[in-house]
């Protein structure tokens, strides 16, 4: 599959995994995609595809795709198995919002690393920047706001209160990196 149309397959895929088993999920993923069009100018050629990640990126959730309960790995291999995704939207979805972090923890690190390359550095600070700055019902928050909302949600002593805690300064950086490079593009002349 091109990047052309990749957000036409994207969302309705999203929207057939998502909306009705999981409607707050759907919310989120519509507001992390609308996250990603706002920072389309520093991505040139691959905004659409950072638009079809976001979408996607939590479709591991879907009650059907649920295999191992680590999302990012059940939704990149759906994408890739039965979805036939391209595979720049795979490796995304697999490796997002410092998945390899929530891996580890999860004993699934060489599993996920093993089947699917990272994308480029770019692409991965722009989506976890897009999760990381959306609310579980699709509207904006920050970073910070959004780490403690995750924190608070599952527990301190949880799994993912503790990955999440580890991944904090990351997902700062993750962020600060494309804030930065939101604010060049802006700067270059049209």
């Amino acid at each position: 599959m091109s990047s052309t149309g990749l957000t036409d397959w994207a969302y309705p895929l999203a929207e057939s995994l998502l909306a009705e088993t999981l409607p707050c999920r759907w919310k989120h993923s519509l507001g992390v995609a609308e996250r990603a069009r706002t920072i389309a100018p520093t991505l040139g050629e691959e905004a659409e595809l950072l638009e079809a990640a976001a979408v996607l990126h939590d479709i591991g959730y879907a009650p059907d795709l649920a295999k191992t309960g680590f999302h990012p790995l059940d939704g990149a291999r759906y994408l890739r198995d039965i979805a036939d995704a391209d595979e720049r939207v795979v490796r995304l979805v697999a490796h997002h919002s410092c998945a390899w972090m929530e891996a580890e923890a999860r004993g699934l690190r060489d599993e996920l690393e093993g089947e699917f390359p990272r994308e480029s550095p770019q692409l991965v600070d722009a989506l976890c920047y897009c999760d990381m700055n959306t609310t579980p019902d699709g509207s904006p928050t920050n970073p910070v706001d959004r780490v403690n909302e995750i924190a608070g949600r599952y527990g301190p002593d949880s799994l993912i209160g503790k990955f999440i805690r580890r991944a904090e300064p990351e997902i700062l950086a993750s962020t600060a990196r494309t804030v930065e490079r939101l604010a060049a593009a802006q700067r270059q002349p049209m």
